[in-house]
Parts: structure tokens; sequence; C-alpha cells
């Protein structure tokens, strides 16, 4: 190989390792702006994580076990020893078709989210579980499409709550608002004052997160987490009464800031570590 061809070859793998760093820093800033937070002066706060929601849509009649085992033995026990503590994968409970596995992974900050391309790639055993998966063939490749979806944790929230490892389900839930203005103030809403609630009527937090990047923004997203419906039902009968929640969804500062909710039930996978 010709000294020329050896540079080419070398620049190409580090603009690789530096593309991820540089989307990272992207929308890092866009978060900032986005959160009304990027002030020439401010108070130091709480680092906050950042989480990757990706959905995979299954192609009908195949078999889920290629990215189960990828997953399962690859992807969740790499990010482990990269310093994630806690990666959530379900399945709708509605069972619908095609069938979708969701996959949350809590990054410490930008800077893990930007480096953990990089770091993955130097993971020898992530790398032998990457090639069994990688070598499925088309006909057997176990999903049509995954979107990924960036969020910026809630200064209220700044970290992912894990339930315990009991029988449980999940709701997650998106806050479209018509504005990124309505999006701000709902956020602020929650950060002042309706996260306090959901813990008081046992709404059950797991994260709260403002969406950079993805689909239907602007908007935020957030998952609770009930033993069973039962439970869920009670508990949000139970919040909308509260005195606390009425005067706070009465304050003109957050009239009009949700124009539409999409909701969703989901339970864990086994080896789901949320």
């Amino acid at each position: 190989m010709s000294m020329w061809a050896v540079l080419v070859a070398f620049t190409s793998n580090i603009h690789c390792m530096k593309r991820r760093e540089f989307v990272a820093a992207s929308l890092a800033a866009s978060a900032a702006l986005t959160s009304g937070q990027a002030q020439a002066t401010s108070a130091p706060t709480a680092q906050k994580q950042v989480y990757e929601l990706r959905v995979y849509e299954f192609r009908f009649g195949l078999s889920q076990a290629g990215l189960t085992s990828y997953l399962k033995d690859g992807l969740i026990p790499a990010m482990n020893r990269l310093g994630v503590k806690n990666v959530g994968v379900f399945s709708e409970m509605g069972k619908t078709e095609p069938a979708k596995t969701y996959v949350l992974i809590p990054h410490a900050s930008w800077e893990a989210y930007g480096t953990s391309a990089s770091k993955l790639a130097g993971d020898t055993a992530y790398s032998q579980v990457r090639a069994q998966y990688d070598a499925l063939t088309p006909d057997k490749a176990p999903y049509a499409r995954y979107t990924t979806t960036i969020l910026n944790a809630f200064d209220g929230l700044p970290a992912l709550v894990a339930p315990k490892a009991e029988p449980r389900i999940f709701e997650l839930r998106t806050y479209e608002g018509y504005s990124e203005d309505a999006v701000r103030r709902k956020v602020k809403m929650f950060n002042v004052d309706e996260i306090a609630i959901f813990n008081t009527t046992k709404l059950n937090p797991v994260f709260f997160g403002e969406v950079v990047a993805g689909g239907n923004m602007p908007c935020l997203i957030y998952m609770l987490t009930f033993k069973d419906m039962a439970e869920r039902d009670a508990n949000w009968k139970q919040f909308g009464a509260n005195p606390d929640w009425k005067r706070v969804s009465g304050a003109a500062e957050y009239a009009n800031t949700v124009s539409q909710i999409h909701r969703v039930f989901l339970e864990p996978a086994a080896y789901s570590q949320v």
C-alpha cells in the first residue's frame, strides 16, 4: 500500500471517530438553546443524562432472535462496561403488528454519548457479537427500520430512575407543542411543579426528556412505571383530583403548552435493566 493510501485510510478512520463527537456537540448546543439555557453567565447545574431512545420495527413473520441476541449478549453488556448502568428494552403490551422493540440508553452526558460509538468499536467482546449480527443475510434481517430519538434530561429529574426488578408496566408519553416556546413552558411546568405532584400521586417517573433530535418536534417525552394497569388508572385519577395540579394547570403561563399527546404501554423484556 502506498504512503498516500495509508494516509487516506488513517484520515478516514479519524473522521469516523470524530463525526459522532461533532454531532453530539451540535446537539448539546441545540439542547441548550431550545431549553433557554444558553446564557453568557449562569450558575452551574447538575450534570444531566442524555437519553437515546430507539424503536425497532420488525418485519412481519420473521424471528426477532437476531436482534434479541445482539442486544442481550452484545450491546447491553458493552454499554454497561462503558458505565451505562441501566439499559431498558421493552415491547408494546398490545402486541401490535408489525411488532416493535423499544431500547432506552441513558448516557451520562453529551460527551459520553458522543464517544460511545468509538469506544464500542474498540470493545473486543462486543465486536464478536456484532460480527454475528452483521452476518445476518437480508432474508433474515429481523427489522425493517429503526428510529432514534435523542433527549436532554430535565433539570427536575436529571437522571433515570430504574424501578425494582419486579412485575411492572410502563407508560411512554409524548407531548407535542405547537411551538418551541410552548414546549419550553411545558418543560418549566414539569420542573417547577408537576414532577413533584407526580411523585406525590405515585405516578412513578422513570425519565423526562426534551427531544433534541427525532420525530414530532417540538416535543417532550417521559416514562412512568406501575405494577399493573389497575394501579396506573387509580394513580392517574388521584393526580387529576390533586389540588396542586388543578392550581398549576389553570395558570396562564402554562396555557396551550400541549397540542397533542401520544401514549403507548410497554412491558420490559426479560433481560431489560429498567
